[in-house]
């Protein structure tokens, strides 16, 4: 009997904590707001105040050191044609700087097994960064640069120093066209929009554009690189959450 006292008391308890949660989740669902979730994009186009490229000079030789010794001597003459050409000292940053040993793998032997493979020189490859503030020079610093010994190209992007007031815009014309967007939906389902409950953001910068080698490498003529900087296109989307009232 006393058993049986103790079951249905647990069964009891467990009915009563049951029917809290039941009353938790029924006053949470009449907690939720009826809602309206829009979406809105902006954009601004701007012309591009300065331009980001990324030069490498790459040199081979039997050892390590001897091509480290052509790398440096190239990159020396590419550093002080840029300050010559105007660029700052501040625009100018190593990217990046390695050292490769380079091997030839010979055919099998008519034994069938294959060779080791032979070490045959280093390559020693460095990169630099630079900014141009001035975006006519672009084309003649590519040009020197080639000139004095940039062998390889890395990637050229077309940016702006200061984007903010571009992307503050594209953040305005998001906005309206969520909210006009908002407006519409409300009024095709007869209903009001009221408080906005919620707003997120993201916004898209323009990526660089790659430049081949082989471009570079031919560009060996007097006259600069011919060099088309276009626009840069600032992207924002924002997502709003509105109420809605009947």
């Amino acid at each position: 009997m006393k058993k049986q006292l103790q079951a249905r008391s647990t069964v009891f308890a467990t009915l009563l904590i049951l029917l809290g949660f039941t009353g938790q989740f029924a006053n949470a669902a009449d907690d939720v707001q009826p809602r309206i979730l829009v979406s809105g994009e902006g954009s601004v186009d701007i012309a591009p105040d300065m331009a980001v490229l990324m030069l490498s000079v790459s040199r081979e030789a039997p050892t390590a050191r001897e091509a480290l010794t052509a790398n440096s001597a190239a990159m020396s003459k590419v550093l002080e044609a840029m300050t010559g050409l105007g660029i700052d000292k501040r625009d100018l940053q190593t990217a990046s700087f390695d050292i490769q040993p380079r091997y030839t793998y010979p055919n099998r032997q008519s034994s069938g097994q294959a060779e080791p493979p032979k070490l045959v020189g280093y390559i020693v490859r460095n990169s630099l960064s630079v900014r141009v503030r001035d975006i006519s020079k672009v084309g003649e610093v590519l040009d020197t640069s080639v000139t004095l010994g940039v062998n390889e190209g890395g990637s050229i992007q077309f940016t702006n120093d200061d984007p903010s007031a571009a992307i503050t815009q594209a953040r305005v014309k998001a906005m309206e066209a969520a909210l006009a967007k908002a407006r519409t939906l409300a009024d095709a389902a007869g209903v009001d929009l009221g408080d906005i409950l919620e707003i997120s953001e993201q916004n898209f910068n323009p990526r660089p554009a790659p430049m081949m080698a082989r471009g570079l490498m031919a560009a060996d003529s007097a006259e600069s690189v011919p060099v088309a900087a276009g626009e840069n296109s600032y992207r924002v989307t924002v997502n709003v959450s509105l109420a809605i009232t009947q």
